[in-house]
């Protein structure tokens, strides 16, 4: 873990500067092999340190949106099966946003872990805008996973699971909907 000072202005200046940085520089030099270990870094303890970094940014801001596709890309990777099975529910009701995300018709589980890690690659190596977009899309389809997973279990705790679930991911997918439009702006810092 990072120490940081606690003042919030100091925090939130931290935080820009280093998803602008971190952005930038791979940006810069686009290496596969650099593109895989910015990638890779939040697989173990490094979310840990994104997460003191950027987690409390505002979704409009880079390090927000940048906060948001490496969650998105932890949440599916850490459980593949049940994200595999949510995505798969989601693109019955969700064709578009399982097109935009660039998705196949049925995905596997793992499928679905390369394609969130495919999208966040994109971050680095693409355009911005559409990367947020196509984790906009990801993020919408699996929203409608977890609706279709609610409707007809009768198991209240795993509704309210279910329930916490789909609110986290509409909420993610409008905030990097957002997002990908005040980059097009210019207007995301």
């Amino acid at each position: 873990m990072m120490a940081s000072s606690g003042d919030p202005a100091e925090l939130s200046g931290l935080a820009h500067d280093t998803a602008a940085a971190l952005l930038n520089r791979v940006r810069k030099a686009p290496d596969q092999q650099v593109v895989d270990r910015v990638i890779a870094f939040a697989d173990g303890e490094g979310l840990e340190d994104l997460a003191e970094l950027w987690a409390d940014s505002p979704a409009s801001s880079l390090p927000g949106a940048m906060w948001r596709l490496y969650l998105l890309r932890h949440a599916v990777r850490e459980a593949p099966s049940a994200a595999g099975y949510r995505f798969k529910r989601g693109v019955e009701v969700d064709t578009v946003g399982q097109a935009i995300a660039g998705s196949g018709s049925a995905p596997s589980p793992e499928e679905v872990v390369d394609l969130a890690t495919e999208i966040l690659r994109g971050a680095f190596t693409g355009d911005f805008a559409v990367a947020l977009e196509r984790a906009a899309a990801f993020a919408r389809v699996m929203a409608g996973g977890s609706r279709e997973l609610i409707s007809g279990n009768g198991d209240p705790q795993r509704v309210a699971d279910e329930w916490r679930r789909l609110e986290g991911y509409d909420s993610v997918s409008a905030e990097l909907t957002t997002a990908a439009a005040l980059w097009r702006s210019g207007e995301l810092h």
